[in-house]
């Protein structure tokens, strides 16, 4: 089965920036969407941002200018750069391969002054 592992997850203050990772065990991984999800304390999961295998991305509105979600298919990693963090992206952020419905196990990421 495939794996998701992401990485990167940190207390950050607010305005500071956050690279997260997540690296696929998944033998095929080009051609496959991929995305991330958070989850906010007390909130439903909700998407964040997703890529397309040739690259195209979008992204929510609530991240939009802030975020980016980018993807390295030669080492199978997803990438998402966060940017002028605000408290409310405190939460825990999954990475999703989309069409095997798979998840990771989620890193935190913290906003905090």
């Amino acid at each position: 089965q495939v794996q998701l592992v992401e990485s990167g997850g940190d207390l950050v203050q607010p305005g500071g920036s956050l690279r997260l990772s997540c690296i696929s065990s998944a033998k095929l991984f080009n051609d496959y969407p991929m995305a991330w999800y958070r989850q906010r304390p007390g909130k439903q999961r909700e998407l964040v941002a997703k890529i397309a295998g040739e690259g195209t991305t979008e992204h929510a509105d609530s991240v939009k200018g802030r975020f980016t979600i980018s993807r390295d298919n030669a080492k199978k990693t997803t990438y998402l750069q966060m940017n002028s963090l605000k408290p409310d992206d405190t939460a825990v952020y999954y990475c999703y391969d989309i069409i095997r419905s798979r998840w990771g196990r989620g890193t935190q990421v913290t906003v905090s002054s």
